[in-house]
């Protein structure tokens, strides 16, 4: 099943693979949008996902990243992919209620695909960056 996106089988599929992990579960992520080689995910800010209780810790915020990314290929690929390669700019402290990333399918290759992923906070301000690396099989 390689779909483009936008499409109800492409977004049962990204749901199925949210749903499937526990690891997204736990962090609360969840399909905002898709659209053909870009969706949205968000991410519900809660206590143990922060710092202080008001900004966003790192991690979490990288593995939102990381997510949205491989589902950009993962719709393309027909499931879920392994991570190569993810980097990861913190441009401002994260903060609000919830975080929203857009990822971007940049290059979908045989064996290779790349994704960049913006993160915005509520007030739509940009607070991290990422690109990702990722094999274009699923596994």
């Amino acid at each position: 099943m390689r779909g483009r996106g936008g499409d109800a089988s492409s977004r049962t599929l990204i749901e199925s693979i949210l749903a499937g992990s526990e690891a997204i579960v736990a962090l609360g992520i969840t399909l905002e949008e898709l659209g053909e080689d870009t969706m949205v995910l968000r991410m519900t800010m809660r206590p143990d996902l922060t710092r202080d209780g008001t900004i966003y810790h790192g991690g979490p915020v990288a593995s939102l990243i990381d997510i949205a990314g491989d589902m950009a290929v993962a719709v393309r690929a027909g499931g879920g992919v392994p991570t190569i390669s993810l980097r990861v700019d913190y441009l401002r402290p994260c903060t609000g209620p919830r975080l929203l990333a857009t990822a971007r399918l940049r290059r979908y290759g045989r064996t290779i695909s790349v994704s960049d992923v913006d993160v915005r906070d509520d007030q739509g301000r940009l607070c991290a960056v990422g690109r990702g690396t990722y094999s274009s099989i699923v596994g």
